[in-house]
């Protein structure tokens, strides 16, 4: 794994998109691009290269299942990473729109025909 910098982390989760794309992979393993645009709102494309970007510096990692690509965090994060995705995680909790991103997550999750697994 590439080394990430603390500046890269920083200013990946300055941006409110890309900080709440990963707030939603630490509470669901994988998302495809399309539940979280559905989550986030927004333009498709503004998702994607945000989550392009998440990749590139070694936040995210990508998989492609037919015409989706779901996106789950590096499980190779060094530890202060994933220390500070979780103070991120923690001091969002109950704060908008992080707060509501939850509530959909959870009607997500207790869906089993979300348009990304058909």
């Amino acid at each position: 794994m590439k080394n990430i910098s603390t500046e890269s982390v920083i200013n990946a989760l300055s941006n409110t998109t890309r900080m709440r794309s990963v707030l939603l992979l630490l509470e669901q393993d994988e998302l495809c691009v399309c539940e979280l645009n559905d989550l986030i709102g927004g333009a498709q494309p503004n998702i994607s290269r945000n989550l392009g970007q998440l990749r590139d510096i070694g936040l995210v990692i990508d998989r492609r299942e037919g015409q989706w690509i779901h996106y789950r965090l590096n499980p190779d994060l060094p530890e202060w990473v994933s220390d500070i995705l979780q103070a991120s995680k923690t001091g969002a909790v109950g704060h908008e729109p992080y707060k509501t991103d939850l509530i959909k997550l959870k009607k997500i999750s207790r869906n089993t025909e979300s348009k990304c697994r058909n």
